[in-house]
């Protein structure tokens, strides 16, 4: 069922439950770029696990109005804002790729209502004391991240460009995605139901402009706003060793980084196992702290 929930300066969130009703409420942040459609566990899997999944487009994608120079921090307002509007006073957070270090945001910043958090093939810091950034990534990423810290213009135009063809063909785009991945996204894309989400998800996110997907490469390209250590909620660090989207040494910075953290590094796993795996975090993240 999706609403609009008005955030605290007037922006429009276009926000989405499904699941049970009166179950443990979770909030499931997108990857980049993404919407409040991306793929996640079946309704009758929801309700069958007790899980009132919550998600919503981030500002700029799909149904949500822009918040032009975002840092990654801010989306835990909008979080907040989403919970108060449904009645949550506390509740756990899951976020996939890009929506991984929104997940953390929302721990860091809202330690008395964030009950545990999954990061599933996070980025790390651009910052990251010690890590080589760009190590292990896919060439097209390494672009992607390259040319918007030569600036937002051009980050803007590329980006705009791709979305277009997105619009045109988002099949394509997930096959492309797919291929560059390697062997175990080809198998995590041989599931039907699976691939028409991520089809869906595309064509939702960028339905109107790549203003959301913009601001998000902007965003992991500056500083978060937050420190990952002072998370002090229990937390799944969880990864994929082949993943090129997000290298595995991005996971394994934030399980030095963060205090409670558990990192799970799945061998031959990649970047879209992290879709096949949420419906065995999800207990997880139910569970009392």
């Amino acid at each position: 069922m999706s609403r609009i929930v008005i955030a605290p300066d007037g922006r429009k969130l276009a926000v989405e439950e499904r699941g049970k009703p009166d179950g443990s409420a979770i909030f499931l942040l997108h990857g980049t770029p993404g919407s409040r459609l991306g793929p996640s566990p079946r309704a009758q899997v929801l309700y069958r696990l007790g899980v009132r999944l919550v998600t919503f487009d981030r500002p700029g994608y799909g149904l949500s109005d822009r918040m032009p120079e975002r840092t990654v921090a801010d989306i835990a307002a909008d979080v907040a804002a989403i919970a108060d509007e449904l009645g949550l006073e506390r509740f756990a957070v899951v976020g996939r790729s890009g929506g991984a270090p929104h997940a953390l945001a929302c721990a860091a910043l809202l330690p008395e209502r964030v009950t545990r958090v999954a990061a599933l093939v996070s980025l790390a810091p651009h910052s990251a004391e010690g890590l080589d950034w760009f190590a292990g990534m896919a060439a097209s990423n390494v672009f992607e991240y390259l040319v918007a810290r030569a600036g937002p213009h051009l980050a803007a135009t590329r980006l705009s460009s791709q979305a277009e063809q997105i619009r045109r063909d988002p099949a394509g785009k997930v096959l492309s995605i797919v291929m560059e991945g390697g062997a175990s996204d080809r198998r995590v894309f041989s599931d039907h139901g699976l691939r028409w989400m991520m089809v869906r998800n595309f064509a939702e996110a960028l339905r109107h402009s790549a203003d959301g997907w913009v601001d998000d490469v902007l965003a992991f390209n500056s500083e978060w706003g937050f420190d990952p250590a002072v998370i002090h909620a229990p937390t799944l660090v969880w990864h994929g060793e082949n993943d090129v989207f997000a290298p595995v040494e991005h996971a394994r910075w934030l399980g030095r980084r963060i205090p409670n953290a558990t990192v799970s590094i799945q061998r031959g796993g990649a970047h879209l196992d992290a879709l096949s795996i949420l419906p065995s975090v999800l207990p997880w993240l139910m569970r009392a702290s």
